[in-house]
Formats: structure tokens, sequence, C-alpha cells
């Protein structure tokens, strides 16, 4: 998630280059011959530590591919966990969700080769096609086309098949812990938030869901959504996740009213949803607790709560 600091302590650093180890292992992937010939990290991630490849086959091909390692992140001061062996964040996930991914309407990468326990590589590794794109950068003119595009892709990725074969749907913040965030400036709200998570949660259908659907996770070329990417939190649950998710960073970006336009967008391309902002509390609460390795930047803090007091409002 692009919204806070994440501490980590990784072996494979999102900004460190892959090994020598790692690229023979790209190589002998791509067949006897080929050489990678060219490496760049790409932006964002603090999880992944992804780079752009080009590897040129032993027949001249040039294939254009994601190197993906999977980095440890800290989970409490002094104890760092490598998301890489948990569970609910591992190379098998995605795996699995880019084979329900295969022939999707939107582009999504194909997976070309795995080390999900780093035996080959430095690292748990996925080895990946790349789309063409760049991460969003919209005008305020093209907000409301943009927000369609966003809203209308996940009626795709929504009625993909097998999705009761994926992990459920866990939130991030398992309640376990129920403090305001360092810089709170209205502790209160954080208190009714609380709250309403603890309570039941509203009916919802249930989906194969992206689980970490936000403006950074997509690509666009000439206006054009181009393709949807980091499939590692792709679970089974409430399609209302996933509008949640986007809607909290599109607040925190570009202000509640994209927020507000973007549900109204997915409702007129589903043909009918009605959103409950429960799942809106319950997203923002996943930012929570910071003690698990997250920290809501103090600037972002009058935002956020801003956010946080609208919904407060309608639940």
């Amino acid at each position: 998630m692009d919204l806070v600091t994440q501490a980590s302590a990784p072996c494979a650093p999102p900004g460190a280059p892959p090994s020598r180890t790692t690229l023979r292992w790209v190589e002998e992937c791509l067949g006897r011959g080929a050489e990678v010939r060219m490496v760049r990290p790409l932006a964002g991630g603090a999880a992944h530590a992804n780079h752009a490849l080009l590897v040129e086959s032993r027949s001249g091909s040039a294939h254009r591919l994601v190197l993906r390692r999977w980095t440890p992140r800290a989970r409490g001061a002094g104890s760092p966990v490598p998301r890489g062996t948990d569970a609910d964040f591992s190379p098998e996930r995605e795996i699995a969700a880019l084979a329900l991914l295969a022939g999707c309407e939107v582009p999504t990468p194909s997976l070309v080769a795995a080390d999900p326990a780093g035996a080959y590589c430095d690292a748990p590794a996925l080895l990946i096609t790349r789309l063409k794109g760049h991460p969003p950068r919209p005008s305020p003119d093209d907000l409301p086309e943009y927000l369609i595009q966003l809203a209308a892709a996940l009626l795709a990725v929504h009625s993909r098949g097998g999705a009761s074969t994926m992990p459920p749907y866990v939130p991030y913040n398992r309640l376990d812990q129920r403090r305001a965030p360092r810089h709170a400036l209205r502790p209160q709200l954080w208190e009714r938030a609380f709250e309403i998570a603890a309570g039941p949660s509203p009916e919802a259908a249930h989906r194969f869901i992206h689980r970490d659907y936000h403006p950074d996770n997509t690509l666009w070329s000439y206006s054009r959504l181009t393709g949807i990417v980091d499939w590692s939190d792709a679970s089974y649950g409430p399609v209302a996740v996933d509008i949640a998710h986007m809607r909290l960073n599109l607040a925190l970006r570009y202000g509640p009213p994209a927020a507000e336009r973007f549900v109204a967008a997915f409702d007129q391309v589903s043909g009918g949803y009605r959103h409950h902002p429960y799942w809106d509390v319950r997203c923002l609460l996943d930012l929570l607790p910071e003690n698990d390795g997250r920290i809501i930047d103090e600037p972002t803090m009058p935002l956020v709560e801003d956010y946080l007091a609208q919904l407060l409002a309608t639940a």
C-alpha cells in the first residue's frame, strides 16, 4: 500500500540489483544461450524488489520481463519476519492468482518461471511478463474517465472463475490492538472506528479480489488502462474490499470527492452497486497497528482523519 511508511529489514532491498546467481537462473529459464541485456529497478513496493529485465534468447528474440523478489518485512521493533515465509504473503499465492487471471480481459502479468523457496535466487522470486504502460498521471480534466476505467477493470477481475480456491480475505489488522495512531489528532475518531470494525460485517458478494487495488498497481498508456499488477494479496472475499481500498487511496491523493465519484462509477459500470461504509472503515484500520511496521506519515494524518470523520458520519 502506498499510504504508509513501511519499515523493513530486507535481504533483497527494493533498490538492490539481483545477484549474478539470480540472473543466471533467469537466463537458464529462457533457454540455453539466453543473456540478460538490461536490468532496471522499478519504483514502488516495500515488500518486493522489482526489476525490469531485457533478456535476449539464443535466437535473438527479446523478452521484456519483470523479476519479482520477496523481501522481509518488520513485525515490531527489532523482530523482522520475512514476508516470503508468511502463508498470507507468499510467492505461491501470487502464482495461484496469475493462473486464475490467464485470459482476463484486463491485461495482467503471465508467469514465466518461479523459485518460491529461493533455492536458485537470492530471495524467493517470480519471473513474469512485463506489461506496457506507466503509473497513472491523470490531469483533473482526465479524472472522470480515469475513474470509469478503474471501476470497469474490476468487473473483469471479479468475474474470474475458480475464485474460491484462493485464500480467503482476512483484514490486515486483526483488531488485537485497538490504539489510535501515534500522530492522531482526534483519537475519538479511531475509538469509534474500532467499535464499528469489531461489529458484524454487512453481507457482501464474494468474488476473486485484488485485495490491494490502488492507482499505483495499475498501468496506463495514452490515457488508457493497460494492466493491473501486484497480485501477491489476491484473495477470495467481498468485492467491497477492492472498492474501499481504491476509495481510500483516491481520497488521500485527489480528495474525498474522487472517492465518491469512484463508487458512483462502479455503480454505473456494474449496473447497480450499493457500498457500505463499514468496508471503508475496515480498510482504513488496516493501516494499523503501527508496531507491525506500518507508520502513517504525520503530514498525512489530517487528511486521513478528515476522511475517517466523513465515513463515520454515514456509518
